[in-house]
């Protein structure tokens, strides 16, 4: 009798250890903490903001009677605004519509040449310059989070305005024609956006217009003034989304 109470109280010590050591096994064992959740941004949202850069325009000024052109490619500084709309319609697909307005300080130093002519010698003179540029258009990125790749096409408007004087040295006569328009054409580009806080991004963004000619009457029958010209600008830009 006494043995069995002594094998019951050892089983009973046992089992009591083995629990033990298995809770405290159990405890080293447990499964680790999940991951911390990092926020994705979120691109979706209307947006306005403000650009400087610098921009060029390469332009062709033709007398079609006298076969004279001046080609020249002008520079100078750009700065506007720009607003737009994003919708995020995936995790990494972002697509959206923005209109840019930019004034520019583009302008073309005075071209001379002197040609024959049935009235003599005649020197001619051009010059142009590049007022303001405004683009619409459609954007298309790919969002790695706060980073946004994308590309954009649509169509894009330029002011320009160039002046033709022609001087007779025979007679002194000066005539002179301006011709001033503004000219659509196709626009694409595209850049690199950054959303450094959940409303405020920042930007570099490229764009290439392609615009269609100009051509007005020139100083004679049956002469014609033809102003033909592409236009290109980089731009740092910083943006709020609401």
């Amino acid at each position: 009798m006494r043995s069995t109470w002594l094998f019951t109280a050892a089983a009973m010590a046992l089992l009591a250890t083995s629990g033990s050591v298995l809770a405290a096994d159990l405890a080293i064992r447990k499964a680790p903490p999940p991951p911390p959740i990092i926020p994705v941004y979120n691109w979706t949202g209307f947006y306005i903001g403000g650009n400087v850069g610098g921009a060029w325009e390469t332009g062709t000024i033709t007398d079609n009677l006298f076969d004279v052109s001046f080609s020249r490619t002008r520079s100078g500084f750009i700065g506007g605004g720009q607003v737009g709309y994003n919708w995020q319609v995936s995790p990494n697909w972002v697509l959206g519509v923005e209109g840019m307005f930019d004034g520019t300080s583009i302008r073309s130093d005075t071209a001379t040449v002197t040609v024959p002519t049935v009235l003599g010698p005649t020197t001619f003179s051009a010059n142009a310059k590049v007022d303001w540029v405004t683009t619409v258009g459609a954007r298309f990125g790919y969002a790695a989070n706060n980073w946004l790749f994308y590309g954009k096409g649509g169509g894009g408007w330029v002011h320009d305005s160039a002046t033709v004087t022609d001087v007779v040295a025979a007679t002194g006569d000066v005539f002179s024609v301006s011709v001033s328009d503004t000219r659509g054409g196709w626009m694409a580009g595209g850049g690199i956006e950054y959303g450094f806080t959940p409303n405020w991004t920042a930007r570099v963004d490229y764009t290439h217009i392609g615009l269609s000619d100009v051509t007005n009457t020139g100083l004679f029958v049956n002469d014609t003034i033809t102003l033909s010209r592409h236009f290109d600008m980089v731009t740092f830009g910083i943006n709020y989304k609401f």
